[in-house]
């Protein structure tokens, strides 16, 4: 049985582990590879190279959102196909073990079933909500 009472806060905790998580990587990708090597990289594997910007944009974006409670179950599955694509250009081809060298996938597998799991908890506590076109962005203390 689910506690009502705390599970607002595990989806907070989730939330915000999953947002410094795709804060870091983008960070990884600006400040240690650089944009032009990361574009450089998606392109030696066969990728556009402007994807890589589109990347980086993606999860210093969906990371504030997740961060902040934005449209979290959204920002959740919309991220999923970024990691989805790091297994298969990546990280797949080294196995399953993410001690493998060159790293393995299941880093990036658990990381995807927490963005699922994200998803269908929805934002939980202290998560800032985009609002409808009758009510303005309000925080939210609660939600499940």
């Amino acid at each position: 049985m689910i506690d009502t009472r705390t599970a607002p806060y595990a989806a907070l905790v989730l939330r915000i582990t999953l947002g410094v998580l795709f804060l870091a990587h983008a960070g990884l990708k600006v400040f240690v590879f650089t944009p032009a090597g990361a574009a450089q990289f998606f392109g030696s594997l066969g990728l556009p190279p402007a994807l890589a910007y589109l990347t980086i944009a993606a999860e210093a974006l969906g990371g504030i959102a997740l961060i902040l409670g934005l449209f979290t179950r959204w920002v959740s599955l919309a991220l999923i196909p970024i990691l989805l694509g790091a297994i298969v250009f990546v990280h797949g081809k080294a196995g399953f073990f993410f001690s493998n060298p060159n790293g393995g996938w299941e880093f990036l597998a658990f990381w995807i079933a927490a963005l699922a799991a994200q998803a269908l908890l929805g934002d939980g506590a202290l998560a800032v909500r985009a609002g409808s076109a009758k009510t303005a962005p309000s925080l939210a203390t609660r939600s499940a």
